[in-house]
C-alpha cells in the first residue's frame, strides 16, 4: 500500500486529513455510494484525494439536502433501495443512524457489493444475528468504521504490548468522554441510539482487544441517564467491567460531560498494566512506559498513520490484507451487546457470539 506521512496528516474536526497522501492505483473505477452521513463518514471523504478510481456516484439521506451538502456532484436520494436499484455500486458507505443500519447493511449484503459501515451493525442481539448471516452468505466484503485503532498512538501501544516489554497484560484501564450531542440530535431518540455502549464504547471495545490481544469472556455494566440539561434520555454516563481470557481485567468508563470549552470533542485515555510494566496514553501525555529495570519514557517515536478506506480498497481490489477481520467486528459487537444488556438487567453476561 501506498504509504501516507506524518506531514499528510492534518487535525480536523471529524478525523484525519489524508490532504497529501500519494495517491493509491486501482485497477478499476471504483462506484461509491453513501447512505446517510453521520457518524464517521468523514473517515472515507478524506481518504478521496489519495483514491483518484473512485468516484461518489450516489448519496441518500432522509433529508436530501444534507447528502447534498455532502456530495453535490452525486445523485442524491431520499431512499437508498432506489439509489441503490439505479446505480450499480461497488462499494456502499453505510453511516445512517445505529436503528436504521442493519436494515441498510442487510440490503446491501443480499446485493453482493462492498460495505464500509459505521458502529455499531446492529443495537439488537436479533439484528446482529442477522447481519452476521447475511456477512458470512453475501458475496460482498464488509469492513467497520473502527478508525481509532489505525492512530499511530494505539498502532505504537499495540507494538510495545507486542515486544513482550511490560510482561503478560493484567489490566487495560480507558476512558471516553465526549461532549453532549445538541438539541434535537438524532442520538437523543433511543429509538435511532441503541445506547451509549454499543455507540462509543464499540471503540475502545474493539481497541483493547487490538492492543493486547486478549479476548473478553464476561462483561458487567452500570449505567444511568443524567441530564442535567445535557442529554435526556440517552445514557449519559456508563462503566463497565470486562473478564479477560487469561483473567485479567479491563475497565471502561464513559460520559457525556466534557465541558463545551474542552479543546477537543473527547477525551479518550488507556492504561495496559503487564507483569513487568505499564504503558499508558492520554493527548495530554503522550505515550509513556516504564517497567521494572527502566525509569519512566515517553515514547515519541510512532509507526505510520495508516487509513482503514484505504486498505479496505486495496483488500478487495490489489489483493492486499484485509484491515480488519470479520471475527473483530463481530466480536466487538456482540461484547457491546452484552455489556449493554448487563447495564440494563444489572447482571454480568458471558460474552458469546
Amino acid at each position: 500500500m501506498a504509504q501516507l506521512s506524518r506531514r499528510a496528516v492534518v487535525a480536523g474536526g471529524s478525523g484525519l486529513m489524508w490532504a497529501q497522501a500519494a495517491a493509491v492505483k486501482l485497477p478499476q473505477k471504483v462506484k461509491l455510494a453513501v447512505i446517510g452521513v453521520e457518524g464517521h463518514l468523514g473517515e472515507v471523504k478524506e481518504a478521496l484525494p489519495a483514491l483518484p478510481d473512485v468516484e461518489v456516484v450516489a448519496a441518500m439521506h432522509t433529508t436530501p439536502e444534507k447528502a447534498r451538502r455532502q456530495f453535490p456532484k452525486a445523485k442524491i436520494y431520499g431512499d437508498y433501495r432506489k439509489m441503490l436499484d439505479e446505480n450499480k455500486a461497488d462499494v456502499v458507505a453505510v453511516c445512517n443512524t445505529n436503528g436504521e443500519r442493519a436494515e441498510a447493511v442487510l440490503e446491501c449484503a443480499r446485493r453482493g457489493v462492498h460495505i464500509i459501515s459505521e458502529k455499531p451493525l446492529g443495537i439488537t442481539f436479533e439484528e446482529m444475528g442477522k447481519v452476521s448471516q447475511a456477512v458470512r452468505a453475501s458475496k460482498g466484503k464488509i469492513t467497520t468504521l473502527f478508525p481509532m485503532r489505525f492512530s499511530p498512538e494505539y498502532l505504537a501501544l499495540r507494538q510495545v504490548v507486542q515486544s513482550g516489554v511490560i510482561g503478560e497484560v493484567v489490566q487495560v484501564g480507558t476512558q471516553k468522554s465526549y461532549k453532549a450531542p445538541a438539541p434535537g440530535d438524532w442520538r437523543l431518540n433511543q429509538d435511532l441510539y441503541g445506547g451509549t455502549i454499543p455507540w462509543i464504547g464499540i471503540h475502545m471495545v474493539d481497541l483493547m482487544r487490538f492492543v493486547t490481544g486478549r479476548d473478553f469472556t464476561e462483561a458487567y455494566s452500570m449505567q444511568s441517564a443524567l441530564d442535567f440539561g445535557r442529554t435526556a434520555t440517552m445514557e449519559s454516563v456508563t462503566a463497565s467491567v470486562f473478564k479477560m481470557d487469561n483473567r485479567g481485567l479491563a475497565v471502561l468508563r464513559m460520559d457525556y460531560f466534557r465541558p463545551k470549552a474542552a479543546p477537543t470533542h473527547g477525551d479518550d485515555r488507556m492504561r495496559v498494566a503487564g507483569s513487568k510494566g505499564v504503558l499508558e496514553y492520554m493527548a495530554a501525555t503522550g505515550i509513556t512506559l516504564v517497567t521494572e529495570d527502566k525509569a519512566p519514557e515517553v515514547i515519541r517515536d510512532l509507526p505510520a498513520p495508516r487509513h482503514l478506506f484505504v486498505e479496505f480498497l486495496e483488500h478487495i481490489y490489489n489483493g492486499k490484507p484485509e484491515p480488519i477481520t470479520w471475527r473483530d467486528i463481530e466480536r466487538a459487537n456482540y461484547i457491546c451487546l452484552h455489556a449493554k444488556r448487563s447495564g440494563e438487567t444489572g447482571r454480568p453476561e458471558r460474552c458469546a457470539g
